[in-house]
């Protein structure tokens, strides 16, 4: 006999109620109540600590490293960084390098040596990466070869480097101590006794634990700064989301589940396509695979016909990626030929996501469902999500709140809007971000009455799913990447026949958004010569595709500003007039 049907609000009481595994209680903080789950593990290196196991976890090339060794790695790094490399609680580990295995023992090392883990963007220009260096004050370095090489010309304090997979001519090349990362590692396979494989300082929830960067309207990327309660908040937010799916399609029963990491049956496995440096890459899919147990395969760079090779050798079960990635992989997936049966998720966050990708997603995978959503750096990647068939149905929306966040549309003075009206999206809880590094007054800004200030435009109707309508700040989202505009400007301007410029967004069926830049100047100025300047001095993802000069002034508002909107729709129009920019693009 089937059994009354029970709505998404009444799996969520019941799974959150007293003594259950995802138990919730309310706190009163400075920033307003929060939910908070009670048996939530204190720290990252806890979470790493309890899923030991000797089932496989990390997957890179031909390495293959298990849980145990990870952790086992990871203590050997924390117990070194103390006692050899000086490293104090509140001290500053860098990481830069690909989605290398020592990335993620890198970050659980620094946890459990009370530090905190710097993520630094293993794509930036060397500008970018000496002033993450310098701006996170990190004490030590972990990198790869690549990252290496940026080092050369870095004045001022050098922090010591831990590196791997770099060349002698790289190292001489580094104005300080260089160490090597795969030897200190190794340690752990010498029969490490018990008291090396235990953290040598017990972090707390409310001590620091991560610096991710982000990229703002203008300026250089901010460091944002999180405590271990809301990374690890943001975690097991995604496995009740997880348990409250299955529960609602019948896989499991809410009494099935009466605490602890899950152990499935079945081994698990998730693609890694994505940068460690983003929070999706480090967080939705590196560390939520520990208590879940589940194996992470790990790319080093995107390439859509290795994915789908790595799909079918390795069985993938979830992809979770930018809508760019996915596009690729859909794409592949047509002409390939490749077995990609075993995905049951595809899907992820990091841009808007077209609406015909949701219908290509359930149409092009066998058994795998379409998956979205919304979250920031600020948030620690978390904030509303959607799978499955309501995704289908829904294809435009990010979905519906997490359980431990509360998100609201205001309009300009700050009053909360009724359902269905659009105005600027705002979020607390206990995922949201502490202080944005070293910059008390932008930490100041970003925060009203104890909620973060987006930026983003959306509407939340009377079901509760948010959409995203729009971006209040000036930022492009290129595939997942978050540009500046105003750096871009910046850097464009150093060029001396440069006298005005506008950098905006252009529509991007497969990206998002591209880059587009308005240049002012002389006559001879070349396109192609202003992005050969840009090379070194943004990212690579940053520098301009579609580039205009033009010999008048750029238009400007009353009070003399540039008037970017309308240097904008005028460059999109000369765009679709030449061919270049679909026309039948509704945000163009």
């Amino acid at each position: 006999m089937v059994g009354p049907v029970r709505t998404r609000t009444e799996v969520v009481s019941e799974l959150t109620a007293p003594g259950q595994a995802f138990e919730v209680v309310v706190v009163q903080t400075d920033r307003g109540p929060q939910r908070r789950f009670r048996n939530a593990p204190a720290s990252l290196a806890e979470v790493v600590a309890e899923a030991r196991s000797e089932a496989e976890y990390y997957v890179y090339g031909n390495e293959r490293r298990t849980f145990e060794e990870t952790h086992q790695r990871s203590m050997a790094l924390a117990h070194a960084l103390v006692a050899d490399f000086g490293v104090r609680p509140g001290d500053r580990v860098a990481i830069s390098m690909r989605n290398r295995p020592e990335w993620i023992v890198g970050l659980a090392a620094a946890s459990a040596a009370g530090a905190v883990a710097v993520a630094l963007n293993s794509m930036w220009s060397t500008e970018e990466f000496h002033h993450g260096l310098r701006d996170s004050g990190a004490a030590v370095l972990l990198a790869d070869g690549e990252r290496v090489t940026q080092l050369a010309g870095l004045g001022g304090s050098v922090p010591v480097v831990l590196a791997v997979d770099a060349d002698d001519v790289e190292l001489r090349r580094v104005p300080g101590d260089v160490f090597d990362l795969l030897a200190i590692l190794d340690q752990a396979g010498q029969g490490s006794p018990e008291q090396m494989l235990r953290p040598p300082v017990e972090a707390g929830s409310e001590d620091p634990a991560t610096i991710f960067y982000t990229s703002g309207s203008t300026g250089l990327p901010k460091g944002v700064l999180s405590n271990h309660r809301q990374v690890v908040h943001a975690l097991l937010s995604w496995e009740l989301d997880t348990l409250v799916a299955a529960t609602l399609a019948g896989a499991v029963r809410p009494a099935d589940d009466q605490g602890g990491p899950s152990r499935p049956r079945r081994q698990t496995s998730s693609l890694l396509a994505v940068p460690l440096f983003h929070v999706t890459g480090c967080h939705a899919v590196a560390l939520l695979a520990f208590r879940a147990q589940r194996r992470i395969v790990a790319m080093p760079r995107w390439d859509a016909a290795e994915a789908a090779r790595l799909i079918e050798s390795e069985r993938i079960d979830a992809f979770v990626a930018t809508p760019a990635m996915v596009a690729d992989l859909l794409a592949e997936a047509s002409t390939s030929g490749r077995d990609l049966s075993s995905l049951r998720l595809v899907g992820g966050g990091g841009a808007p996501r077209p609406p015909e990708q949701v219908r290509r997603i359930s149409s092009s995978f066998d058994r795998a469902a379409p998956n979205n959503g919304w979250g920031m750096t600020e948030t620690n990647a978390i904030g509303a999500g959607v799978t499955g068939v309501d995704y289908v149905a829904r294809p435009e929306v990010s979905g519906r709140p997490s359980v431990v966040l509360d998100l609201r549309v205001v309009d300009e003075s700050g009053a909360a809007l009724e359902p269905g009206e659009p105005g600027e999206l705002q979020v607390r809880g206990s995922s949201v971000f502490t202080e944005y590094w070293g910059h008390p007054e932008a930490t100041a800004a970003a925060f009203v009455d104890g909620w973060f200030r987006t930026g983003d435009v959306a509407v939340i109707d009377a079901d509760g799913f948010v959409t995203i309508v729009d971006r209040i700040k000036d930022l492009i989202i290129r595939g997942g990447e978050n540009i500046g505009c105003g750096q871009v400007e910046a850097a464009l301007t150093e060029h001396p026949l440069v006298r005005e410029v506008a950098v905006y967004g252009v529509p991007d069926e497969r990206l998002g958004e591209e880059v587009g830049a308005t240049v002012y100047g002389p006559a001879g100025l070349d396109p192609e010569e202003l992005q050969e300047f840009l090379v070194g001095r943004v990212a690579r993802f940053a520098i301009p595709q579609y580039l205009t000069v033009t010999m008048t002034p750029l238009a400007r508002t009353a009070t003399g500003k540039i008037f970017k909107r309308q240097v904008r729709a005028e460059a999109l129009a000369d765009l679709r007039a030449a061919g270049l920019l679909g026309s039948s693009n509704p945000n163009a």
